[in-house]
């Protein structure tokens, strides 16, 4: 695992680095709260252990900081703050777990273990899409209907993934049209529609509505039953 160890205390910071090295962890570690920022945008790290007292940057603000940026990272706070409204503001700014200093490496190590676990759970959830008895695994981008495959091209998949992805959000033609194909115009006619048409026809089994509704003039969206 790739961690990221954020910690201007160099005895700290060692044995860190040594501990997670002996459990197979790839540690690379900084001082600087403005660098912890920019490694944690940038870098592809599995895991970020972030002390709060940092120079350049407050611990709290790099967590925010990334959160707003969409960084999911799983991030486990380490410091001496350890009053209640330290590990709630922690928390509310986006970290996973809080830990006291001093702490046990065995503590540290097991609280790891759990927050690297919870976010492979979300992120596996995250590629499962479901709706009804229409199930879609977006990595290997197979689709499946009560559980047998569905026979789907490349654009069908495509258009279900974006309604699937966001059930009862309704989509414009022009915004699928973009999304799919990459286009703003469409070249051939109602290509949209056509496509739609086609996903009900697979998708809708003897079910007496459809999934996929048409809002007339607008566009489509998926409807959770």
């Amino acid at each position: 695992m790739r961690t990221l160890v954020v910690e201007d205390d160099d005895r700290i910071a060692d044995f860190l680095v040594r501990a997670l090295k002996s459990e197979g962890h790839t540690a690379v570690r900084t001082g600087d709260g403005r660098e912890a920022f920019e490694l944690g945008q940038k870098a592809d790290f599995e895991l970020i252990i972030l002390d709060l007292m940092l120079p350049g940057m407050h611990g709290l603000e790099v967590c925010q900081e990334l959160r707003m940026r969409r960084v999911q990272t799983p991030i486990v706070m380490l410091t001496a703050m350890d009053t209640l409204d330290d590990v709630i503001t922690g928390l509310k700014m986006g970290a996973d777990d809080y830990i006291k200093k001093p702490f046990a490496i065995d503590e540290l190590l097991a609280r790891i273990d759990a927050v690297t676990r919870r976010g492979r759970v979300e992120e596996r959830r995250r590629d499962l899409l479901a709706v009804d008895d229409v199930a879609l695994d977006r990595r290997s981008m197979r689709a499946t209907l009560g559980g047998q495959p569905l026979d789907l091209t490349a654009k069908e998949l495509a258009v279900l993934e974006l309604l699937m992805a966001n059930p009862g959000r309704l989509f414009s033609r022009e915004r699928i049209l973009s999304n799919v194909w990459g286009m703003d115009i469409d070249p051939l006619t109602n290509v949209v529609d056509v496509y739609v048409g086609k996903l009900r026809k697979k998708i809708d089994g003897g079910r007496e509505s459809s999934l996929i509704e048409t809002v007339r003039g607008l566009g489509y969206r998926m409807n959770l039953p």
